[in-house]
C-alpha cells in the first residue's frame, strides 16, 4: 500500500534537506539563468519598440540617382516587404521614416524640412548616398554639404550610389536603434 505525501509534507521535507555550499552555488546559478525578472514598464516599452521597429513606413523623397536604388530595394529581388517596410508613403503624415536619397540643393532644403516637420512622431531619417551624406562631388554654392545641416540623421548609408543591400542594412541598423530606445513610454 502506497502512502501519499501531501504538499505541506513535501515542503517540510524540502526544507530539511541540507546542501553543501558548492551544490547550493550551482543551484543558485541555474535559477539565476532560468528566471527572468523585469518591470512591467520595461516589458511594455520593449513591446512598443518592437512594434515600431518592425513597422517602419518610409516617405518617398528621391532626388537623384540614389532614388533608383531606393526603388529597387522595394522590388521582389530585395523584398523590403518581408521586413515590414514595404509601404512607401506619398504623404509625410502617414510616414515615420524619411530616406533622403540623392543631391540636396539649398533650393530644395526648405521643402525637405517642411516634409520632415509634417511627419508624425517618432520620426527617423536615413541619409542615402554620398551626395546626401556630404554633398558628394558637387562642391559648389548650390549643394547642401550634408543633409544633417537641415534635419537630424539617424543612419548614414555610404556609396555612390549605394546598392539596395546597403539600404536594407541601414534600415536594419535603424530597427536595432529603435528597439533600444529608452525615451518616454507614451508621448501624451
Amino acid at each position: 500500500m502506497a502512502v501519499g505525501v501531501n504538499g505541506q509534507e513535501k515542503a517540510l521535507l524540502w526544507r530539511n534537506i541540507k546542501l553543501d555550499p558548492e551544490e547550493e552555488k550551482v543551484i543558485r546559478r541555474q535559477l539565476e539563468r532560468a528566471l527572468l525578472l523585469t518591470k512591467v514598464e520595461d516589458m511594455i516599452r520593449w513591446a512598443v519598440n518592437w512594434g515600431k521597429g518592425h513597422s517602419i513606413w518610409p516617405v518617398t523623397f528621391g532626388l537623384a540617382c540614389c532614388a533608383i536604388e531606393m526603388m529597387a530595394t522595394a522590388q521582389p529581388r530585395y523584398d523590403m516587404a518581408r521586413l515590414g517596410y514595404e509601404v512607401f508613403r506619398a504623404s509625410p503624415r502617414q510616414a515615420d521614416l524619411m530616406i533622403v536619397s540623392g543631391t540636396v540643393t539649398w533650393k530644395m532644403a526648405p521643402i525637405l524640412r517642411q516634409i520632415y516637420d509634417q511627419m508624425a512622431e517618432p520620426k527617423y531619417v536615413i541619409s542615402m548616398g554620398t551626395c546626401a551624406n556630404t554633398g558628394g562631388k558637387y562642391w559648389n554654392y548650390a549643394v547642401v554639404p550634408g543633409v544633417d545641416n537641415i534635419v537630424p540623421v539617424d543612419v548614414y548609408v555610404p556609396g555612390c550610389p549605394p546598392r539596395p543591400e546597403s539600404l536594407l542594412y541601414g534600415i536594419l541598423q535603424l530597427k536595432k536603434k529603435i528597439e533600444k530606445e529608452r525615451g518616454p513610454l507614451f508621448n501624451l
